[in-house]
């Protein structure tokens, strides 16, 4: 999977942006705030319809302007198609090949995985934050965690909603949700196990030990995790409907990283988070890889500010192996010393012209 063609517009300070791109590695160097991530930025939109930077559309739209588009052509395998996502304050668009379509169409026909100082919540911050991380990245793998992932929401909703109005069918929607729930839980598992494995065996610059955990521990098999989850909620339920929602589920479940046994949350350095950050990046590859057969989009934001030059040239060296990768760097010296395996961009006030 690589993307042969980028083109941006109207993306924060991006005004206009065409480029042919390399399909091993692309490395975007200039100054700061320069639109260097801006440009990791658009493809990340490209891949999943939204920014990993922000939620807001507003922050993402140039100033001055009525709305952003990004497009690519990307494929794998000879078999390209044009992808284009569209945003203004108030909607988005999708559309392959000139078609528009509906974001469930559009999921999955390009996947990327993102390291940048943007996402230090995954390691800093709420549980909420890293359950999406990892249900996200579930998602990319097994489509039908994505759909199970929405039919579950629909079911929680309905759910408290029930709470809040002394519904008569709670009982049925409780019975509905510890179903979903059994199964969101053990996939969730499932990922969990497969991705700490990754991250043991893989980048840890000092010899720390990376360890990923998930509480409640999921029960022997779905049916057991079911049973277990409906007698919680129904002892919850004085409780819940006070609360006016579900309080037991895979929406409330902690997920910790963890490095030499100690919460990251709480108590790793700048350093050793940023660290296990990027071990996540390159472990998120490693599965995707080995569960699809194909490899995802690294995006590798201010890599070198992480990694000694030499290390972090090593480490483009092992990531375009595997697939097409795109980094950032702000030391043109060494953005110059990767040409041989890939292009070097020099980016300034919003352009981008082949270095």
């Amino acid at each position: 999977m690589w993307v042969s063609q980028l083109a941006v517009k109207d993306l924060r300070i991006l005004r206009e942006v065409d480029i042919s791109l390399h399909p091993r590695l692309n490395v975007f160097t200039g100054g700061n705030a320069q639109g260097k991530t801006s440009l990791l930025e658009a493809l990340g939109v490209l891949a999943r319809g939204r920014s990993f930077r922000t939620d807001s559309a507003g922050n993402l739209i140039r100033r001055g302007a009525d709305g952003l588009r990004a497009r690519a052509t990307a494929g794998e395998d000879g078999h390209f198609a044009d992808l284009e996502v569209a945003i203004a304050t108030d909607e988005r668009r999708f559309t392959v090949d000139g078609r528009p379509v509906p974001p469930r169409e559009y999921n999955g026909r390009l996947e990327v995985v993102v390291y940048s100082s943007d996402r230090l919540r995954v390691v800093r911050g709420t549980m909420r934050d890293r359950r999406q991380f990892f249900d996200r990245s579930a998602a990319a793998l097994w489509p039908a965690y994505r759909a199970l992932l929405r039919d579950f929401e629909r079911v929680l909703l309905q759910r408290n909603r029930a709470l809040r109005d002394g519904s008569f069918d709670l009982p049925v929607w409780t019975e509905r949700l510890a179903e979903l729930a059994a199964r969101v839980r053990h996939r969730r598992a499932a990922y969990v196990a497969r991705l700490s494995a990754a991250l043991q065996a893989g980048f840890r610059p000092l010899h720390e030990h990376y360890e990923v955990t998930v509480e409640p521990l999921s029960a022997s098999d779905e049916p057991a995790e079911r049973d277990a989850l409906l007698e919680e909620l129904r002892r919850l339920t004085p409780r819940e409907r006070v609360a006016g929602r579900s309080l037991a589920g895979p929406h409330r479940d902690a997920i910790r990283l963890l490095i030499d046994g100690r919460d990251a949350a709480l108590e790793a350095s700048a350093g050793q988070a940023r660290s296990l950050l990027l071990a996540l990046a390159l472990a998120t590859l490693k599965v995707y890889e080995e569960e699809t057969g194909r490899a995802a989009v690294a995006l590798l934001d201010d890599l070198d500010s992480e990694l000694d030059p030499e290390r972090a040239s090593d480490l483009c060296a092992e990531v375009v192996r595997r697939g097409q990768a795109f980094v950032t760097s702000a030391h043109p010296h060494w953005a110059e010393s990767l040409r041989p395996i890939g292009h070097v961009f020099q980016v300034a006030a919003g352009t981008v012209r082949c270095a």
